[in-house]
């Protein structure tokens, strides 16, 4: 009887999904996806979570709630740091802690943890740790995770091409958009931006209005990282570190006609980045800025007329005015 794994569909499943994927099944583990995100899902989280956890925490518990009957074990990597001397978000490391005690009826929980601060190597030896509960056999463990990083790299490289993850793991079809018309940076973390169901599809809404999005994951990361290092403390958070350098980025293309921060409610780091990306690009003066906060409000009225009304400013400024700053 094969084995049976179940990753949730939420935080850094847009990231790292095809690697995870791949490792498992070359080690003849069969995935079990949760689907995609859906209100019931949410209220399932926000039941079962507390309170002060930020949206997308609350969303991963009503991801596992979903699967937890349908696995032999649920994946959940204690994550510490995916940067040499870098970190992220502290809610990662004890996510393994917070499902288990919030989520009545789990099957065993895989938690290994993931620390990159020190030294890469480290994946490794997180990867053979995860390979040991199906196989002992540590040439097949070693050829997994191989194809598994392998796996990543043609997932990275079809980003950097213009793809968005929901195209290429959802199979969501994003709008066409006709070249010369308004283009939008998009900043926020994957599961910001790549949940149709908490972004309320933000990007196809952009792109039926004809717009094209361009999103950090599809700029290269020695850009991304150039422009961060410019700045005038380093920045340990590494996905913060990114979204701050993805700004910086769009700040200097002359085609980015407006930039929108996408942020979730509660939540501590990018409460502090978003306002450093506010201030670094109203002091410049250069581009419009707008900050869109999510929470589990599922209604699409407020959001909409909000989006409507920067995306015709936007447009207006760059009819009327575009040699004016956006921030008076």
């Amino acid at each position: 009887m094969t084995v049976k794994v179940g990753i949730p569909r939420a935080l850094l499943y847009y990231e790292y999904y095809p690697m995870w994927k791949t490792f498992f099944e070359e080690l003849g583990v069969q995935v079990i996806l949760s689907d995609i995100t859906t209100k019931d899902i949410l209220n399932k989280g926000v039941k079962s979570c507390v309170d002060e956890a930020c949206l997308p925490v609350k969303l991963f518990h009503g991801h596992v709630e979903t699967l937890k009957d349908k696995v032999d074990y649920i994946f959940i990597p204690r994550l510490k740091s995916v940067s040499k001397s870098e970190y992220i978000c502290p809610k990662f490391c004890g996510l393994p802690e917070m499902v288990k005690y919030s989520v009545k009826g789990l099957p065993p929980i895989i938690d290994t943890e993931i620390n990159m601060r020190k030294s890469k190597e480290q994946i490794y030896k997180a990867f053979m740790k995860i390979g040991h509960v199906f196989i002992k056999d540590k040439r097949l463990i070693d050829a997994a995770y191989r194809r598994a990083l392998q796996k990543q790299d043609e997932y990275t490289g079809m980003l950097h091409k213009g793809k968005y993850p929901f195209e290429l793991l959802d199979n969501k079809k994003a709008t066409p958009v006709p070249t010369g018309n308004l283009r939008i940076g998009l900043i926020g973390h994957v599961y910001n931006l790549y949940d149709s169901y908490i972004s309320m599809d933000l990007i196809l809404k952009l792109q039926q209005q004809g717009i094209t999005v361009v999103t950090p994951e599809q700029i290269d990361e020695e850009i991304i990282l150039d422009q961060a290092e410019k700045l005038p403390k380093k920045m340990f958070w590494t996905f913060g570190k990114r979204l701050m350098g993805t700004a910086c980025h769009l700040m200097n293309e002359n085609d980015i006609d407006g930039i929108i921060y996408i942020m979730s409610f509660g939540c501590g780091i990018d409460a502090f980045v978003a306002d450093l990306c506010e201030r670094k690009i109203r002091r410049a003066g250069n581009r419009p800025f707008f900050l869109l906060t999510l929470d589990e409000h599922s209604g699409e009225a407020g959001v909409n007329t909000r989006l409507e009304a920067f995306i015709d400013m936007v447009r207006w400024r760059k009819r009327n005015e575009n040699n004016i700053s956006a921030h008076g």
